[in-house]
């Protein structure tokens, strides 16, 4: 249970040195959004990605060669899937969710709220975090794509909304 032989140890150790550097060439041909963590769908294909790679190291079944073209085949379809989404609102519309307004001009959104199962306990702590006292300084609270929240402050300046991609 705790040492089997140590050909199992030497394998782990030689296949690991492999496809080290065989994750890292194909993540720097791949560009930077194969690991980002941008919204649901990046974030699965980087868990699909870590398993791949302990499957790889770990399993003495699968085969340095099969382990990296899993690995390839995940980052060209994660390349894929990132290249329609840039060209296509409604492929976007498919695998990325839309930001949603869960507080906006002194209110909180209800229906929004109940529908992303959150509680106006969350926004607040939301923001909280950004060193913000009153909910009178705030003009909107935002449940990102990622599931991050963005608090925008009350302020009087002049130019494009970043609120503007958001549904009434």
């Amino acid at each position: 249970m705790m040492f089997d032989d140590w050909s199992g140890v030497i394998r782990v150790i030689l296949i690991g040195v492999m496809v080290y550097p065989a994750v890292i060439i194909m993540l720097r041909i791949s560009g930077k959004r194969t690991l980002s963590t941008m919204n649901m769908f990046d974030l699965v294909i980087t868990v699909a990605l870590g398993s791949t790679v302990a499957t790889i190291i770990l399993s003495p079944d699968v085969a340095f060669a099969e382990g990296a073209a899993a690995l390839a085949l995940l980052i060209l379809l994660q390349f894929l899937v990132t290249w329609f989404e840039v060209r296509s609102k409604a492929f976007t519309s498919l695998i990325k969710g839309e930001p949603q307004l869960l507080f906006y001009e002194g209110k909180y959104m209800d229906t929004t709220l109940k529908k992303e199962r959150l509680k106006t306990d969350e926004v607040r702590q939301a923001v909280r975090s950004e060193g913000i006292l009153s909910m009178d300084e705030v003009e909107a609270v935002v449940l990102e794509t990622n599931g991050s929240f963005s608090v925008i402050k009350k302020e009087n300046a002049a130019g494009e909304s970043s609120l503007k991609d958001l549904r009434d």
